[in-house]
């Protein structure tokens, strides 16, 4: 990821709020036979110690955890927000250089694996934190025994971020006005980036 200051996110707040609102993480591990890729979402880790940092709880799908090496080496966790192309149709007469907003994040850390109980505890809040958004929304305990049963074909992992690099890049070079012009094309098909463009920013953001 490029270090272009005017759109670097440094706030782990902000970062902490990517993932709250795009949970759905590509997970990059360096293993023996070379680079290996999975996807998988993840919430953070509301009860960790603030002094932690940010801390997020995942788990693997088996036998998933063994060709990433689970728990033996740093891990990339990549968290993608709102992103799309940017037409320099919207530009002034003249600008002819396109580009593509979006807001990333790089973390890094070594996971730590869960014991069997904590990995259903955490399925069991994982589940919970989705299904609170549909009605009659369903949980684990309804039928503990099944969902245990089922759990022990994954493997949970917690991960504390010990760095990241995450960028917003959304326009900043450009002057408010076109800004809100990239803004109001982007309105119908992609509202997610709009929103973000038009959110303020702390920092450097």
């Amino acid at each position: 990821m490029r270090h272009t200051p005017r759109y670097l996110m440094t706030d782990p707040v902000e970062v902490a709020r990517l993932i709250r609102t795009h949970p759905w993480a590509t997970f990059v591990s360096p293993v023996a036979s070379g680079l290996v890729a999975s996807h998988y979402p993840v919430i953070l880790d509301e009860t960790a110690d603030p002094e932690d940092g940010i801390v997020i709880v995942s788990h693997f799908g088996r036998p998933d955890e063994q060709l990433h090496e689970l728990g033996a080496h740093e891990v990339l966790v990549i968290v993608q927000g709102p992103h799309d192309y940017v037409s320099p149709s919207w530009y002034a007469p003249g600008d002819l250089v396109p580009t593509w907003n979006h807001v990333t994040a790089h973390l890094y850390g070594t996971p730590e694996i869960l014991s069997e109980e904590e990995n259903y505890a955490m399925l069991a809040r994982l589940t919970d934190h989705f299904e609170q958004h549909h009605p009659h929304g369903r949980s684990l305990s309804e039928d503990e025994e099944g969902t245990r049963r089922i759990a022990r074909g994954t493997v949970g992992l917690r991960l504390r971020v010990e760095r990241f690099e995450a960028r917003a890049k959304l326009s900043q070079n450009k002057s408010p006005e076109v800004r809100e012009s990239i803004a109001a094309h982007l309105e119908q098909r992609n509202p997610a980036l709009a929103a973000e463009m038009r959110r303020p920013r702390p920092g450097k953001g």
